[in-house]
């Protein structure tokens, strides 16, 4: 007499569909394509601008009558020379001429922003506040440009940002006395910690 089969029966997995096949494939090439024309701050251009932060902290601390000047123009040369490496980064790469003019339409407004509010306040006999507020909408747009970077540093300058924005907030709350000190533990090392955290990662040039 013949023994049945106990086994379970396994059925076969349904077809895919040629459809779904595509849309996948679709997917695939566009998440590629996404990621290779995405914005990418170089590492060393961060370093270059935490290493002139540092020097108009010290610099402010040791003529502290003139810190609005020296930061202006630390300002100024700070994002001249970043700007120079990362625009040489996009040169050439039509990739990257979209994502560059997505990072600059997220940065430059508030930095414009705060520069006209700097001004205002200058006018008002404020620039106690400057540092806070420079601090504040520093990390803004900074969050802001994370958006169109890839994933990876997006994340890292998206907390950077943040870190900026908290270090903003509580220097508006600290006595004048602290500002060489907070903006230089900000645009000095801040910058700093970015841009060698970047280079680790592969986005050094």
């Amino acid at each position: 007499m013949q023994r049945l089969s106990t086994a379970p029966r396994h059925d076969p997995p349904p077809p895919v569909t040629i459809e779904s096949r595509a849309l996948g494939t679709l997917a695939f090439i566009r998440a590629s394509i996404e990621a290779s024309g995405a914005m990418v701050v170089p590492g060393m251009a961060s370093i270059v601008m935490g290493l002139i932060g540092l020097a108009a902290a010290a610099a402010a601390l040791y003529w502290p009558a003139r810190w609005l000047q020296i930061w202006i123009l630390a300002g100024v040369v700070a994002f001249s020379l970043g700007g120079a490496i990362v625009t040489r980064q996009a040169a050439g790469r039509v990739l990257l001429v979209g994502p560059l003019r997505k990072f600059l339409l997220c940065l430059c407004p508030v930095l414009g922003a705060a520069g006209l509010v700097s001004y205002v306040l200058w006018r008002a006999g404020l620039e106690d506040l400057l540092p806070g507020l420079w601090l504040l909408l520093y990390g803004c747009a900074v969050a802001s440009a994370s958006t169109v970077m890839a994933a990876g540093v997006g994340r890292m300058a998206a907390a950077t940002g943040a870190l900026f924005w908290l270090l903003g907030a509580a220097t508006l709350e600290l006595d004048p006395s602290w500002r060489a000190y907070c903006l230089g533990a900000g645009f000095g090392g801040l910058h700093l910690l970015y841009g060698l955290l970047s280079r680790r990662i592969g986005h050094g040039e």
